[in-house]
């Protein structure tokens, strides 16, 4: 949706409509997301005439700022009351030795879908990576508990690679789009929330887990890496939220700043003037609004 848009209120409903039988985790996550995406065409922020303050507004790349700032404060008073308390329990319980092995084994899972992503990106060096990481990490890394293919010398380690659909479809060109805060899953956009819900469709795990009737194993899982992921940023966010003037503008200059680093594969987001990437949408990640915290 262009900033100049027109924004529409959505069509109300006499009864909701709602019809989600038993399904699996995937078809629950695709729901989300792509509800999401669609909820970006109700919910803009209304173009300023000012011309310095339209080039702000354009730079950051958020119409849906009151829908997304809506859902931030939703997603923080849930980490508050919740996510936050159980990550903190988490690593209190739980030794680091013992939460790395969980995070070794949740980052194996991922492997076929880091594989099946680079290869569609034709990087079939990277590709190939990660499938020796699966091999080794499955078998010798007793099923991903530990981390065999990142140890020993620098010249024979396999490190992870990334990987995700979203990075697919930016390798092919498709725009990011404006950004999006997503209930409980966080900062996104419509490229990369389609896809999120990708990735997990064809998840072979989750269709194993779906095949053998464990349904429920794929919610565990996705607990499990939300917990585990919280658990391992519970000082940085504290700070960020403590020094930030505006946590929801500092969080989402920093969650593209990262974001543009995945989608060059790890290397600096390019430099403006000196690559053809800088017209791209994902390569605006300076925001003037939001101050520089300390970490």
């Amino acid at each position: 949706m262009g900033p100049d848009a027109p924004c529409k209120p959505p069509k109300t409903r006499k009864k909701p409509v709602l019809i989600v039988p038993e399904a699996t985790r995937s078809h629950r996550l695709r729901i989300l997301v792509i509800a999401g995406a669609f909820l970006s065409l109700f919910a803009c922020a209304t173009p300023p005439t000012d011309p310095a303050a339209r080039a702000e507004y354009d730079e950051t790349n958020d119409p849906l700022e009151p829908m997304n700032r809506a859902i931030f404060s939703f997603n923080d008073f849930l980490d508050t009351i919740l996510i936050k308390p159980v990550a903190q329990a988490y690593r209190f319980t739980i030794p680091q030795p013992g939460r790395n092995m969980i995070r070794h084994f949740l980052d194996n899972l991922n492997e076929p879908v880091i594989f099946a992503d680079d290869v569609m990106q034709l990087d079939f060096h990277r590709a190939n990576i990660t499938a020796g990481r699966f091999l080794a990490n499955t078998t010798f890394g007793i099923g991903g508990l530990f981390d065999i293919a990142s140890s020993g010398p620098p010249s024979g380690r396999l490190e992870e690679q990334t990987g995700d659909f979203g990075q697919t479809l930016y390798h092919y060109g498709v725009p990011s789009g404006p950004y999006l805060v997503l209930p409980i899953l966080g900062p996104s956009n419509p490229r990369d929330a389609v896809g999120m819900g990708v990735d997990t469709e064809m998840d072979p795990f989750s269709w194993l887990a779906f095949h053998f009737g464990h349904n429920g194993a794929n919610w565990y899982r996705f607990a499990a890496e939300g917990i585990d992921e919280r658990s391992r940023h519970i000082e940085d966010l504290d700070s960020l939220k403590k020094n930030s003037i505006d946590f929801y503008a500092q969080l989402r200059s920093l969650t593209r700043q990262h974001r543009a680093a995945e989608l060059n594969n790890g290397m600096a987001p390019p430099v403006k003037g000196l690559d053809s990437l800088d017209n791209h949408p994902d390569a605006k990640t300076s925001e003037s609004a939001a101050p520089t915290s300390t970490q």
